[in-house]
């Protein structure tokens, strides 16, 4: 028997509560994917879900959770002086599908800024093809934490399932 890491027991308790939340009906997981590089020892997981009713086609939000071979081994190796690289990151992202106007773009980063916090580093990329007709694009929204998150945080973690839903909703009224 192992010694789950850092990262293992994170993504056990967001993934147990994302799913709980879906059993109640609150919202729909859409996606899951759970990468091993062996090339980089590194880990990464991301669920995706919507608001129950909502099209997770045009409207979905995603975490993520990483950790590289330097986190693994800070929490392996337990050698004190690397404790504080012994956690993952976390990344929050919303993908939106809108007409591509720019109050739209400003909007999203009001309320996004408005939830998650001025001081967050949000950024929003787009998917334009280029040869299509009408004016709709695909927008990734990034909230971005800046630093790693451990397994003390874990009740943080579950609390920003709300505010990812609490986003989805506002960000609907956006794009509707």
């Amino acid at each position: 028997m192992f010694d789950p890491t850092a990262f293992d027991n994170i993504k056990v308790v967001i993934e147990g509560e994302i799913y709980d939340r879906d059993l109640d009906g609150e919202i729909k997981v859409v996606d899951r994917n759970d990468w091993i590089n062996a090339a980089k020892l590194s880990r990464k997981y991301e669920i995706s879900f919507t608001v129950s009713g909502y099209n997770d086609q045009e409207i979905a939000a995603i975490m993520t959770l990483e950790a590289g071979l330097e986190n693994l081994s800070a929490e392996l190796l337990g050698t004190g002086a690397g404790d504080h690289l012994a956690g993952c990151i976390v990344g929050i992202s919303f993908s939106l599908l809108h007409k591509n106007e720019i109050q739209v773009f400003q909007s999203i980063q009001d309320r996004l800024e408005e939830i998650w916090g001025s001081d967050r580093e949000i950024i929003q990329s787009i998917h334009l093809p280029p040869l299509a007709e009408n004016q709709w694009i695909r927008n990734v929204a990034s909230v971005s934490f800046n630093r790693l998150v451990y397994e003390e945080q874990i009740d943080d973690l579950t609390n920003m399932i709300d505010y990812m839903a609490e986003s989805l909703s506002k960000l609907k009224k956006i794009i509707e």
